[in-house]
């Protein structure tokens, strides 16, 4: 029941759940099993779902395969574990350059927690002409990558926004060169 209320309140309060957030020393192996595994779970499910049971159009003609649901499930699942790990290694790594905390286990809560509506989202990957609605997810999760990046990394709020959108540039540019390569090799 506590990562209901914690999706809840990251979701609904953000500004005071970071200040929660910001005080505990959880371990990112802690926060990977208890929080994002099981969050990552629901888009991966969904995916699966969606995809390879109930299909999709492609140009007017309706498909569903169980290959393809599988595929959308793994590249999914692992690209929010791996994406997630990457954003909090370039966040801490150029932690320093902006007098911030330099603290993978605090760059990775930042991180996993700031997935959160992007995961929340994926249950509309059941239905898959839905799935554009899921992007709304991921950026209200930039969103909350903002403003916990302050209370989070102990980043002074002259730095706050220069932090942010270095490690923003950082991780699309990385995710995207992650996300070509997993999918050129679970489709291959």
């Amino acid at each position: 029941m506590e990562i209901i209320s914690k999706v809840k309140n990251i979701l609904l309060n953000p500004k005071t759940e970071w200040e929660v957030i910001s005080e505990k020393n959880d371990t990112h192996l802690k926060i990977l099993t208890a929080y994002l595994i099981p969050l990552a779970l629901i888009p991966a499910i969904a995916g699966f779902i969606g995809y390879g049971i109930f299909g999709f159009s492609l140009m007017g003609i309706h498909t569903s395969f169980a290959n393809i649901g599988i595929r959308h499930a793994l590249i999914s699942f692992i690209s929010t574990l791996g994406g997630a790990y990457l954003s909090a290694w370039i966040i801490a790594s150029l932690a320093d350059k902006f007098e911030s905390v330099k603290n993978f286990d605090k760059a990775f809560s930042l991180v996993a927690y700031s997935y959160t509506p992007m995961c929340v989202a994926g249950i509309l990957l059941l239905v898959p002409s839905l799935s554009f609605v899921a992007t709304l997810g991921g950026l209200y999760g930039l969103y909350l990558l903002y403003l916990g990046i302050a209370p989070v990394m102990k980043t002074p709020e002259e730095k706050k926004n220069t932090y942010f959108i270095v490690s923003l540039l950082c991780v699309v540019v990385v995710s995207a060169i992650v996300s070509v390569v997993l999918g050129a090799l679970i489709v291959s």
